[in-house]
């Protein structure tokens, strides 16, 4: 389970990097989304895949009987999940503010915007 993760991990960051050497600012959007998971996955696999053991104290427990889950990875991973749909969405409202003024989505058509 690891190697496919592993090779999942790979794939996305690998697609998320050439995303953003493209000159489309939408495709820089999928490329951040794409790292984003990818950096999410990394951290979730880290903290190692244990299948069926959540990190739940039974009813008449103190402590967790291992193996056990690591819950930390799995709050944190949660937590930049939220993160990111903030980002994403703010990153969205840019992209389709920008496209709304220049009428492209090229990169390179940002250097018309300055105004001295």
């Amino acid at each position: 389970m690891e190697t496919l993760m592993a090779i999942l991990i790979g794939l996305l960051f690998a697609c998320g990097v050439y995303c953003l050497l493209r000159r489309s600012i939408v495709r820089l959007a999928v490329g951040i989304v794409l790292l984003g998971q990818g950096a999410n996955l990394l951290v979730f696999t880290a903290a190692g895949l244990l299948s069926g053991q959540p990190p739940l104290i039974g009813a008449g427990e103190k402590i967790l009987a291992p193996p056990f889950a690591d819950p930390l990875p799995q709050a944190l991973v949660l937590t930049a999940i939220v993160i990111g749909f903030g980002f994403i969405a703010f990153l969205l409202a840019l992209v389709y503010r920008a496209y709304r003024e220049l009428g492209e989505d090229d990169i390179q058509a940002f250097n018309k915007t300055d105004r001295t």
